[in-house]
């Protein structure tokens, strides 16, 4: 979440005219995140999340979200449920962007999660899993291995503002994950961004899950390696594999991973890393001037993809094959 588009006060008067959230209270930007443009709305009828979508969010797309969040909500999930206009459709206009409501949820994000937070998401995890199952919406994952390369091609020129010979280390990187990336593994719903600022929490337990704008079908075992590396390092980037452990037994215990997507876990972990690298890298050179935002440092995800690839197997992560 973040601001990137302003919104004016008679514009936004009159968006909100066409749904039944009774008066505006407040209206104030959000500036977490590096997507979208989101507020939060206080109004008589509840607090609400309004988002403007940005960059790399398609329109089209959005149907595709929307319906994911009323899908997992009526399996038994808690994520934000979008609030449908007097038209009865989920998605509007306000600021020249596509936009839409949601309702909003209560719960803190973790920034420094414990086991028992990984224990918590891991659950929450196979049970999006479970339950997207039978969502039946498709989307291709843009940002997998053969959408790396065109993003990063652009700004290899500038790698080396971040580190010192990253450019090199990720086209050989590119290289090495492309020829073994596999293509064979159980396939789903995936979140794709469940990192610790999307899972909301009352002391341990998840409250709800957010921000599904990355959504879409991929292998399940990936959107696993993704927590694995948003969960389970510490604040220097090295590997705690108690936490590992934690986030692997509870999604285990409704989800087994079979032999297959075990043994592809390293690279499915290494690949994670460089995606959030290269979104990470790409981002903290288009800030646009002037954006109520904080991009990420991408150097936390190059330490996690150094350390991927000194993993041998599984048993690495601390988990048995």
């Amino acid at each position: 979440m973040a601001v990137y588009t302003e919104v004016d006060d008679e514009e936004l008067t009159a968006f909100l005219a066409n749904y039944d959230i009774g008066e505006l209270l407040s209206c104030k930007g959000i500036a977490e995140g590096v997507e979208n443009s989101n507020f939060y709305l206080h109004a008589s009828a509840g607090s609400f999340i309004l988002t403007l979508y940005e960059k790399r969010v398609s329109e089209a797309d959005l149907p595709f979200f929307l319906g994911l969040m009323e899908h997992l909500s009526a399996a038994g999930l808690v994520c934000p449920q979008p609030v449908r206009n007097h038209a009865g459709s989920a998605l509007g206009r306000l600021a020249g962007r596509p936009a839409a409501i949601v309702t909003f949820l209560n719960g803190l994000s973790i920034h420094h999660p414990e086991e028992a937070h990984c224990a918590a998401l891991g659950e929450r995890l196979a049970q999006l899993h479970l339950a997207g199952a039978s969502f039946a919406p498709r989307r291709s994952n843009a940002l997998s291995v053969d959408g790396w390369r065109p993003l990063f091609e652009p700004y290899s020129p500038r790698a080396d503002e971040i580190a010192p010979g990253l450019g090199d280390m990720i086209a050989a990187e590119l290289d090495y994950l492309e020829s073994r990336w596999p293509g064979d593994l159980p396939s789903g719903v995936i979140h794709a961004d469940l990192f610790p600022d999307n899972v909301l929490f009352l002391g341990e337990k998840v409250s709800g899950l957010i921000d599904f704008y990355f959504a879409c079908n991929d292998a399940l075992a990936y959107d696993f390696a993704i927590c694995l590396n948003a969960w389970c390092f510490d604040s220097t980037a090295r590997y705690q594999p108690a936490k590992g452990r934690a986030l692997f037994d509870a999604y285990n215990r409704l989800r087994p991973l079979d032999s297959a997507e075990l043994s592809a876990l390293p690279v499915l972990a290494r690949g994670a890393a460089m995606r959030f690298l290269l979104t990470r890298f790409v981002d903290a050179l288009n800030v646009p001037p002037g954006a109520l935002v904080r991009p990420k440092d991408p150097r936390e995800y190059l330490a996690k993809l150094v350390f991927h690839g000194t993993v041998a197997g599984a048993r690495d992560y601390g988990f048995a094959e």
